[in-house]
């Protein structure tokens, strides 16, 4: 008898550059009072456990920003562009289809060229 694999049940969310996303209000990582940054996004998968692991699409508006890591985040841009710069680092720009992992740690400015969608995980 041939033993059949287990039916893998996965989120799944087609044209993600165009879905419709929910009113996250102020980016509280913003760091400009001059500059408020709006937040829109939809959580796509949530882990079913207490390890607050979760996958999903974030949209935010132009400006400065402040970011320390207590997660592992991936992400996949979308739309627009942004600068991420490490504490004591150099600077780098990110686009549409670029890749970017920020490991549980990481620290530093990312400013935010124009509206920045992005597909996430954070584990």
């Amino acid at each position: 008898m041939t033993a059949v694999p287990p039916v893998i049940d996965t989120a799944f969310l087609a044209a993600a550059a165009a879905a419709e996303l929910e009113d996250w209000g102020p980016l509280e990582e913003g760091t400009s009072a001059d500059i408020p940054m709006s937040v829109r996004g939809l959580t796509i998968w949530s882990a079913p456990d207490e390890s607050g692991a979760e996958a999903g699409i974030w949209e935010c508006t132009a400006g400065p920003s402040y970011w320390v890591q207590q997660e592992n985040e991936v992400i996949y841009v979308l739309s627009g562009t942004l600068t991420v710069t490490p504490d004591g680092g150099k600077p780098a720009t990110l686009g549409p289809g670029d890749v970017a992992v920020f490991p549980r740690g990481w620290r530093g400015p990312w400013e935010l060229h124009e509206t920045v969608r992005k597909v996430y995980v954070v584990f």
